[in-house]
């Protein structure tokens, strides 16, 4: 069997990289940026961090901030007509994975044009051309969407968010520039943590795993295990960590995909707007003790580089509780446990929704098959 690994071309890391910018737009001999964000950031003043930098180099932009916490189809098609109109080259995508979402799928519809109804995006499109060229700016360390041939979309219309998967979407060159990430709020902190622990850990265990990507996947766990609680209270050298390792769950999980976790979570966030982080961490802990005795030994891998003490000498089944364990102190240390009812979560939804999970692209990655009545029974334990 062949395994394949797909990164971006080049990545800055660490305070400052954003100063890398310029380099990289002027190398390439690009005239126009199109900076595609969010109100709240541009507010707070982290663009500006991006901006002033372009302004100082006499770099040509304009900025749309238009991006929801959640993309839509129509945030998408906006995205496009303002990129066209102002006859930009390039895409700065600012913010968390709802700015680098909406980057992609608006820069591979301006170059494979027949997608421009955005839902036909679903999946694996077979699109023909790169997206346009993209530089991310990640602001959260949580989906390390920069590194990613993912992106998630979300149709109002319908209840419902869409993954497309597409080598083509990869942004060519990221900024992870911790410094962007100083300002998060605890709660933001915490939320997006938990997403990428999320993503290391289902990319760990899901069946298309192999040793290269076990091999990030397993670093990512020990560096947001070890640096999430500091992070959420503002530790700078921990938030530095956290953006590190969000990244590298992410360039394993790109590659090897994840699992129930997020199939579940997609159509909460699609029917009630729930942020995507805070959804995974409600359901990681719950969904693990559910695939736990499909999971060989890679839960006794996941309690150790969780910093689970005396790993070796625990029989299977007690390797795994602990690693179960270890993830739940972790939720409720970070403060991110709560009900999915005191999420504004209807029982009478639960039979729709989990129709939705399992039809989920992410939830065949599962390490055990999911049917929809176990599902239905998950979200209501959750209750």
């Amino acid at each position: 069997m062949a395994y394949r690994m797909i990164l971006n071309e080049r990545s800055y890391f660490g305070a400052g990289a954003i100063e890398n910018i310029p380099v990289e737009f002027k190398g390439r001999g690009l005239k126009k940026a199109v900076v595609i964000t969010d109100k709240g950031l541009l507010k707070a003043g982290v663009v500006d961090n991006v901006t002033a930098i372009l302004d100082r180099e006499n770099i040509d932009y304009e900025i749309f901030d238009e991006v929801n916490p959640n993309p839509s189809v129509d945030n998408v098609k906006a995205g496009v007509e303002f990129v066209k109109n102002a006859n930009a080259d390039c895409l700065i995508a600012i913010g968390g994975g709802s700015s680098m979402d909406t980057a992609k799928a608006v820069g591979i519809i301006i170059e494979n044009p027949e997608f421009a109804d955005v839902v036909s995006l679903e999946g694996v499109a077979d699109t023909k051309h790169k997206a346009m060229m993209t530089f991310a700016v990640p602001t959260t360390a949580g989906t390390g969407a920069e590194v990613t041939i993912n992106y998630v979309i979300t149709d109002t219309a319908n209840k419902r968010k869409f993954v497309c998967v597409d080598p083509n979407d990869i942004p060519d060159v990221a900024f992870v520039d911790s410094d962007l990430m100083m300002s998060m709020p605890a709660k933001l902190a915490a939320a997006t943590g938990m997403d990428a622990l999320t993503h290391a850990i289902e990319g760990y265990i899901t069946p298309g795993a192999w040793e290269m990507s076990d091999m990030v996947h397993i670093k990512a766990i020990e560096m947001i295990g070890a640096n999430i609680r500091a992070a959420v209270k503002g530790d700078p050298k921990a938030r530095e960590n956290m953006a590190t390792g969000q990244y590298i769950a992410a360039m394993g999980y790109s590659n090897v995909g994840l699992g129930l976790v997020h199939g579940m979570s997609h159509p909460l966030s699609a029917w009630y707007g729930i942020a995507h982080g805070q959804a995974n961490a409600i359901l990681l802990p719950t969904v693990m003790r559910y695939n736990k005795d499909f999971t060989g030994e890679k839960y006794r891998d996941i309690a150790k580089a969780l910093g689970v003490e005396n790993t070796e000498s625990m029989s299977i089944e007690e390797a795994r509780d602990a690693a179960c364990d270890a993830v739940l102190q972790i939720a409720k240390d970070v403060e991110m446990t709560e009900k999915l009812s005191d999420l504004g979560v209807k029982a009478e939804d639960l039979p729709e929704i989990a129709k939705d999970a399992l039809a989920d692209v992410c939830t065949p990655g599962n390490p055990r098959e999911a049917k929809l009545d176990e599902i239905l029974e998950l979200y209501k334990s959750l209750m």
